[in-house]
């Protein structure tokens, strides 16, 4: 049973009875480790740290004693590599896609971890609701796909391929080409990334909204108003479900988007 607890803003004042509305000043929390350092982390890093260091656990420990006949563990670990690798980077990109399958298992299974936080009590914070988190792997995304995109064709090529698309009269590549220069180069990352975070950001501000009203008209409601506090937490319940499906769906459309530039980027005809 989900505590209410558990979905409270992480602003406001303790102890204050009433509403408090979800803010954007929940994601940016003040620092707990390292204050006043370089290397301060808050909140939201640690839930970044535990969630790496469990997803690293778990695959060390799925694949410490590898066995022909897979135990339960190495079962489920080879089950969510094959996930990837077959309905992402071999879907996409064929053969090809064993060599980038490294790379995408690890961009889908960080991102699910880091969503997965949204729901999880205690947590009840993505790790991705922050810009820094979707940028960077986008940004990677985006330098993995030009490199072996340029690695595979030559940069004259390659940029030929991307700008001057074959079979356009010349006189329209005036319109053409700048269309191409933004929508590959510089829309790519950022859609990426505000896809990524948007979803994110309100989740947990749905989340909050509804499990605070929730608190609000419960415990502190008068007459009938209780029974709106019953529909809030409802919908609050319906909306953590909800956001379950969204963390996978993210991570997986993060990770197919990326293998589809890649495949992209390299292939010998578009």
């Amino acid at each position: 049973m989900l505590g209410l607890g558990n979905f409270l803003p992480l602003s406001g004042a303790e102890g204050e009875g009433g509403f408090h509305a979800p803010s954007t000043e929940e994601f940016f929390p003040g620092g707990l480790l390292f204050i006043g350092t370089p290397y301060e982390m808050s909140r939201i890093n640690l839930i970044m740290v535990l969630m790496t260091f469990v997803i690293v656990f778990f695959f060390i420990s799925a694949f410490a004693r590898t066995r022909f006949v897979p135990a339960k563990l190495q079962n489920m670990g080879e089950i969510a590599l094959d996930f990837v690798r077959i309905n992402i980077a071999e879907e996409v990109m064929g053969h090809e896609g064993r060599k980038y399958a490294p790379y995408l298992a690890t961009l889908f299974f960080m991102l699910l971890g880091f969503n997965i936080t949204g729901v999880i009590p205690g947590l009840q914070i993505s790790g991705t609701s922050v810009i820094a988190v979707p940028l960077i792997l986008a940004f990677t995304s985006w330098v993995i796909f030009n490199v072996q995109g340029i690695r595979h064709h030559g940069v004259v090529q390659y940029f030929k391929m991307n700008l001057f698309p074959p079979g356009v009269p010349a006189p329209i590549y005036l319109l053409v080409t700048p269309i191409e220069a933004v929508s590959t180069f510089i829309l790519r990352p950022m859609t990426l990334t505000i896809r990524l975070l948007a979803n994110m950001m309100a989740g947990h501000l749905l989340l909050v909204l509804f499990f605070s009203a929730t608190s609000a008209l419960l415990f502190d409601g008068q007459g009938f108003l209780k029974i709106f506090g019953l529909a809030a937490y409802a919908m609050g319940f319906a909306f953590t479900l909800f956001e379950v499906l969204v963390a996978f769906l993210q991570a997986y459309i993060f990770t197919l988007l990326t293998a589809v530039y890649i495949s992209g980027a390299t292939a010998d005809e578009h």
